[in-house]
Protein backbone atom coordinates (compact mmCIF):
# COMPACT_ATOMS: atom_id res chain seq x y z
CA UNK A 1 0.00 0.00 0.00
CA UNK A 2 1.62 3.28 -0.37
CA UNK A 3 0.27 6.93 1.20
CA UNK A 4 -0.29 10.11 -1.17
CA UNK A 5 -0.96 13.40 -0.19
CA UNK A 6 -3.23 15.34 -2.53
CA UNK A 7 -3.80 19.16 -1.72
CA UNK A 8 -6.73 20.58 -3.61
CA UNK A 9 -7.99 24.49 -3.76
CA UNK A 10 -11.99 24.77 -3.94
CA UNK A 11 -14.83 27.14 -4.10
CA UNK A 12 -15.40 28.06 -0.58
CA UNK A 13 -18.99 26.16 -1.08
CA UNK A 14 -21.05 24.34 0.72
CA UNK A 15 -21.36 20.30 0.38
CA UNK A 16 -17.95 20.63 -1.27
CA UNK A 17 -16.15 18.38 1.16
CA UNK A 18 -18.85 15.64 0.96
CA UNK A 19 -18.34 15.63 -2.58
CA UNK A 20 -14.95 14.93 -2.02
CA UNK A 21 -15.05 12.62 0.42
CA UNK A 22 -17.76 10.97 -1.69
CA UNK A 23 -15.84 10.57 -4.78
CA UNK A 24 -13.19 8.84 -2.56
CA UNK A 25 -15.51 6.74 -0.80
CA UNK A 26 -17.00 5.70 -4.32
CA UNK A 27 -13.82 4.66 -5.45
CA UNK A 28 -12.75 2.55 -2.72
CA UNK A 29 -10.14 4.38 -1.47
CA UNK A 30 -9.38 5.46 2.28
CA UNK A 31 -8.70 8.39 3.25
CA UNK A 32 -6.45 8.34 6.16
CA UNK A 33 -7.03 11.85 7.44
CA UNK A 34 -8.49 14.87 5.73
CA UNK A 35 -8.53 19.04 6.81
CA UNK A 36 -9.87 21.74 5.51
CA UNK A 37 -9.13 25.25 5.80
CA UNK A 38 -9.25 29.09 4.45
CA UNK A 39 -6.51 29.78 1.78
CA UNK A 40 -5.13 32.88 1.39
CA UNK A 41 -7.70 33.95 -1.75
CA UNK A 42 -11.06 35.54 -0.25
CA UNK A 43 -13.44 32.25 -1.31
CA UNK A 44 -10.60 29.41 -1.77
CA UNK A 45 -10.24 26.67 0.34
CA UNK A 46 -7.76 23.92 0.82
CA UNK A 47 -8.08 20.26 1.28
CA UNK A 48 -5.37 18.22 2.52
CA UNK A 49 -6.04 14.58 2.12
CA UNK A 50 -3.85 11.98 2.97
CA UNK A 51 -4.87 8.80 0.87
CA UNK A 52 -3.76 5.19 0.58
CA UNK A 53 -3.79 3.31 -2.39
CA UNK A 54 -4.13 -0.45 -2.30
CA UNK A 55 -2.61 -0.55 -6.03
CA UNK A 56 -4.73 1.41 -7.72
CA UNK A 57 -3.67 4.13 -9.12
CA UNK A 58 -4.32 7.54 -8.05
CA UNK A 59 -4.48 9.20 -11.59
CA UNK A 60 -8.23 7.91 -11.48
CA UNK A 61 -9.46 9.75 -8.53
CA UNK A 62 -7.79 12.82 -9.51
CA UNK A 63 -9.57 13.12 -13.18
CA UNK A 64 -12.68 12.26 -11.08
CA UNK A 65 -11.77 14.97 -8.98
CA UNK A 66 -11.07 17.62 -11.70
CA UNK A 67 -15.00 16.70 -12.99
CA UNK A 68 -16.16 18.45 -9.61
CA UNK A 69 -17.28 21.61 -10.62
CA UNK A 70 -15.61 23.39 -7.42
CA UNK A 71 -12.17 21.82 -7.76
CA UNK A 72 -10.21 24.59 -8.72
CA UNK A 73 -6.68 22.49 -8.55
CA UNK A 74 -5.44 19.26 -7.17
CA UNK A 75 -1.75 18.62 -6.81
CA UNK A 76 0.27 15.57 -5.45
CA UNK A 77 2.73 16.89 -2.56
CA UNK A 78 6.05 14.79 -2.87
CA UNK A 79 7.58 14.02 0.50
CA UNK A 80 10.33 15.45 -0.24
CA UNK A 81 9.49 18.69 -2.06
CA UNK A 82 6.61 19.40 0.92
CA UNK A 83 6.07 20.30 4.60
CA UNK A 84 3.48 18.52 6.24
CA UNK A 85 2.75 18.66 10.14
CA UNK A 86 0.31 16.90 12.28
CA UNK A 87 -1.67 18.42 15.45
CA UNK A 88 -2.24 16.85 18.74
CA UNK A 89 -3.33 17.34 22.07
CA UNK A 90 -3.11 14.79 24.50
CA UNK A 91 -4.31 14.47 27.84
CA UNK A 92 -2.19 12.29 30.10
CA UNK A 93 -2.64 11.17 33.61
CA UNK A 94 -0.13 12.41 35.97
CA UNK A 95 0.37 12.78 39.41
CA UNK A 96 3.10 14.25 41.85
CA UNK A 97 5.32 11.33 40.97
CA UNK A 98 5.13 11.11 37.50
CA UNK A 99 4.53 15.00 36.19
CA UNK A 100 8.57 15.71 36.22
CA UNK A 101 9.18 12.28 33.64
CA UNK A 102 5.84 13.57 31.08
CA UNK A 103 7.55 17.06 31.40
CA UNK A 104 10.61 15.49 30.48
CA UNK A 105 9.15 14.00 27.97
CA UNK A 106 7.18 16.98 26.31
CA UNK A 107 10.44 18.81 26.45
CA UNK A 108 12.34 16.08 24.66
CA UNK A 109 9.70 16.39 21.54
CA UNK A 110 9.27 20.09 22.04
CA UNK A 111 5.68 19.51 22.58
CA UNK A 112 3.62 22.31 25.24
CA UNK A 113 1.94 21.80 28.15
CA UNK A 114 -1.38 24.06 27.38
CA UNK A 115 -2.95 22.85 30.90
CA UNK A 116 -2.39 21.50 34.31
CA UNK A 117 -4.99 19.78 36.52
CA UNK A 118 -3.78 17.94 39.64
CA UNK A 119 -3.99 14.31 37.85
CA UNK A 120 -3.55 15.61 34.34
CA UNK A 121 -2.29 17.56 32.32
CA UNK A 122 -2.70 18.36 28.40
CA UNK A 123 0.06 18.79 26.08
CA UNK A 124 0.17 19.73 22.41
CA UNK A 125 2.46 18.67 20.16
CA UNK A 126 3.19 19.70 16.25
CA UNK A 127 4.96 17.67 13.62
CA UNK A 128 5.11 15.02 11.55
CA UNK A 129 3.47 11.82 11.73
CA UNK A 130 5.57 9.53 12.59
CA UNK A 131 6.62 12.54 15.71
CA UNK A 132 3.39 12.55 17.08
CA UNK A 133 3.04 8.70 17.18
CA UNK A 134 6.72 8.44 18.95
CA UNK A 135 5.11 10.57 21.47
CA UNK A 136 2.41 8.72 21.90
CA UNK A 137 4.29 5.57 22.54
CA UNK A 138 6.15 7.44 25.20
CA UNK A 139 3.05 8.94 27.12
CA UNK A 140 1.25 5.29 27.03
CA UNK A 141 2.68 4.33 30.04
CA UNK A 142 1.87 7.09 32.04
CA UNK A 143 -2.07 6.58 31.13
CA UNK A 144 -3.67 8.42 27.91
CA UNK A 145 -6.67 9.99 29.47
CA UNK A 146 -7.71 11.38 25.73
CA UNK A 147 -6.50 12.42 22.48
CA UNK A 148 -7.66 14.62 19.63
CA UNK A 149 -5.36 14.53 16.51
CA UNK A 150 -5.85 17.29 13.39
CA UNK A 151 -5.21 15.53 9.91
CA UNK A 152 -2.17 16.10 8.06
CA UNK A 153 -1.80 19.78 6.58
CA UNK A 154 0.82 20.39 4.05
CA UNK A 155 1.73 22.90 1.34
CA UNK A 156 4.80 22.52 -0.89
CA UNK A 157 8.64 23.90 -0.60
CA UNK A 158 9.73 26.60 -2.55
CA UNK A 159 8.46 30.15 -3.26
CA UNK A 160 5.88 28.68 -6.02
CA UNK A 161 1.93 29.01 -4.84
CA UNK A 162 -0.74 26.48 -5.52
CA UNK A 163 -3.44 29.73 -6.00
CA UNK A 164 -0.69 32.01 -8.00
CA UNK A 165 -2.84 30.68 -11.75
CA UNK A 166 -6.42 31.51 -9.71
CA UNK A 167 -5.84 34.69 -8.35
CA UNK A 168 -4.70 35.98 -12.48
Amino acid sequence: MSQHVLSLLVEDKPGILTRVAALFARRGFNIESLAVGTTEVDGVSRITAVVTLDGQPLEQVTKQLNKLVNVLKIVELEPDASVARDHMLVKVKTDAATRSQVLEAVTLFRARVVDVVSDAVVIEVTGDSAKCQAFIKVLEPFGIKELVQSGAIAISRGSKSMSEKILK
